[in-house]
């Protein structure tokens, strides 16, 4: 049995899965917001999956940061109190077994590659398109993280080919401007909206209204769509991966990963495009299962 814990800034969900992928068990707890009670919690759902199980099980954790190889330390977490600290060793000290730790882009490419919309291919683009924008990549079977720990994070790049009223683009957290996150958040898609409608409504109002025949709410959609496929386009020419796969909120815009593959195919340096865009297949549950899929059979 693999044991997965997706340690999230409002909730922690666990599951557990059996050697063929199946779900045995999944629990979703609140997430303390302190690092002492995060770790024991951790430790406390694991040992409840198990019980609750009657079977011991591997642990993987997907946390929204990453380990430092070199010092067990996490950094670049959006839950604050787990920066600089530990995590990964205390709570292998607390369960008394080996825990791996994974940032949770990686953790949803990796479920997608393993028994998802990407199973079966050698190299997968897993895309986070939500509150920001992030990736992960995965290739035969196992996470490319890099020496910087930061492989698949295209939402901190320029959004390449730039309309003249796309630049400089808008500030980011980063420090820098224009950057694919800026544009393909859902704030960003929000934003966008308002500026050239001077109306502020929220994506899913968009949508609605886009659905409803709203014409500038139409061209909301397609200018995100285009912006998409040209991001995605780079990615391509870089890494030419054999799928992309799209999660995260922004991702259940209608036929997004058709019309993304449309808008993409223009900027790819190839005069063929072999490489798929599809929807996840594990939805929410995707970095959970991830994780649990951190410890391969």
């Amino acid at each position: 049995m693999r044991i997965g814990i997706d340690l999230g800034g409002t909730k922690i969900e666990g599951i557990a899965l059996a050697d063929d992928g199946a779900e045995l068990l999944c629990q979703r707890i609140p997430t303390p917001r302190d690092y002492e009670g995060t770790v024991a919690t951790l430790g406390d759902l694991a040992e409840q999956i198990e019980h609750e199980t009657g079977q011991t099980g591997t642990v993987g954790v997907g946390i929204p940061g990453a380990v430092e190889p070199d010092t067990g330390l996490v950094k670049n977490a959006n839950s604050t109190w787990l920066i600089g600290r530990p995590l990964r060793d205390d709570l292998e000290a607390r369960l008394g077994r080996p825990v791996r730790v994974m940032n949770d882009a990686n953790c949803f490419a990796l479920s997608e590659a393993t028994d998802g919309a990407g199973a079966g291919a050698r190299t997968v683009f897993g895309v986070i398109l939500g509150t920001g924008v992030g990736g992960g990549i995965v290739m035969d079977g196992a996470c490319l993280v890099g020496p910087n720990l930061i492989a698949g994070e295209w939402g901190h790049n320029p959004l390449p080919w730039p309309a003249t009223d796309e630049r400089p683009g808008s500030p980011c957290y980063c420090g820098q401007t224009g950057c694919i996150e800026t544009f393909l958040s859902g704030p960003g898609f929000e934003r966008d909206h308002t500026r050239h409608t001077s109306s502020t409504l929220t994506s899913r109002q968009i949508v609605a209204h886009a659905q409803a025949g709203d014409a500038d709410a139409q061209a909301t959609l397609r200018r995100y769509t285009e912006r998409l496929g040209r991001a995605l386009a780079a990615v391509v020419n870089v890494l030419d991966p054999d799928v992309i796969v799209l999660g995260g909120g922004m991702s259940n815009l209608p036929n997004l990963a058709a019309a993304a593959r449309e808008a993409m195919v223009p900027y790819v340096f190839s005069p063929t495009v072999a490489t798929r865009i599809e929807p996840n297949v594990h939805g929410d549950s995707s970095g959970v299962r991830g994780a649990a899929w951190l410890w391969p059979g």
